[in-house]
C-alpha cells in the first residue's frame, strides 16, 4: 500500500477555523475468478470474394453451435467483427496481383463455469478446424462487489492509519471527516497470453489463480486538539 498525505494548519484564534489533515489511502482485495472472456476468431482464403467468405461463416458457425452444445447460452457468444480483403502477392514484370481473399470473423464469449473452460475451447477448435484463432483469453469476477468493499475497508484503514500518524506528528487529534473522495482503478484481470492460431490437436490448461480490484480513498478529517494532559 502506499499513502499520500496533507496537514494544513487553521487560525491560532480559539474561535478560528481547524486544521485538516488529508490522506490518501490504497487498498485492494483478490478472489478466484469465476468467468472467462474469451475471443476466437476464424480466418478463411479463397480464390474468390464469395468462397472465402462462405468458408468463414461456414467456420464460424460451427465454433458457435460446439459452444452452445457445451452449455454456452446464446446471450454469452457475440460476433465482433467480420473483413474480407484481398490477398496480394508481388509477380516480377507482373507487379502487385491479387492472389486470393481472406475473411475473418471473431466471437467474443463468456464462459462462466471455470472448470469447463479448457474443455470448450477444444471443441470450439476441433469444430473450427484450422480456420480457428485463439485471439485472447482473460479470467475475470462476474460480480466484483463483495471484492470491492474489502478493498475499500483496506483503503480506508490504510488512508486512517496515516491519518492518526500526521496527526499524532501534528500534536493533534482526528476530527469529524468534512470529504471522502474514491479514485478507484477497478478490477485488475488476470491476463493469459494471446494465441495466433489454435489446431484441434492443441489443449489449453487454464489455471484460474486470482482477480484483484484495487481502489484508492482520500479522505479529509478535522484536525482536533488534544485535551490538556
Amino acid at each position: 500500500m502506499s499513502t499520500m498525505g496533507t496537514i494544513t494548519v487553521g487560525s491560532a484564534q480559539p474561535h478560528g477555523p481547524a486544521g485538516t489533515v488529508t490522506v490518501t489511502g490504497t487498498g485492494g482485495a483478490e478472489a478466484a475468478p469465476d468467468l472467462t472472456l474469451v475471443t476466437l476468431g476464424v480466418e478463411t482464403r479463397a480464390a474468390s470474394v464469395d468462397a472465402a467468405y462462405s468458408a468463414a461463416g461456414a467456420a464460424l458457425a460451427s465454433v458457435t453451435e460446439a459452444l452452445r452444445a457445451g452449455g454456452v447460452a446464446a446471450a454469452d457468444v457475440r460476433s465482433t467483427g467480420l473483413n474480407v480483403r484481398a490477398d496480394y502477392v508481388w509477380r516480377e514484370g507482373e507487379g502487385q496481383q491479387v492472389a486470393g481473399y481472406v475473411a475473418s470473423s471473431s466471437l467474443g464469449v463468456r464462459l462462466r463455469d471455470a472448470a469447463a473452460v479448457s474443455g470448450l475451447i477444444g471443441e470450439a477448435v476441433r469444430a473450427g478446424g484450422n480456420a480457428v484463432r485463439l485471439n485472447s483469453l482473460q479470467l475475470t469476477l462476474a460480480d466484483d462487489s463483495a471484492v470491492r468493499e474489502r478493498a475499500r475497508a483496506a483503503a480506508w484503514e490504510d488512508a486512517l492509519q496515516a491519518a492518526r500518524q500526521f496527526a499524532a506528528l501534528a500534536s493533534a487529534g482526528l476530527g469529524r471527516v468534512l470529504s471522502v473522495t474514491e479514485h478507484a482503478p477497478g478490477q485488475v484481470p488476470v491476463p493469459l497470453a494471446g494465441f495466433q492460431r489454435a489446431s484441434a490437436a492443441e489443449s489449453i490448461a487454464v489455471e484460474p489463480g486470482t482477480s484483484r480490484v484495487e481502489t484508492a480513498v482520500t479522505v479529509m478529517w478535522e484536525l482536533a486538539s488534544l485535551a490538556p494532559a
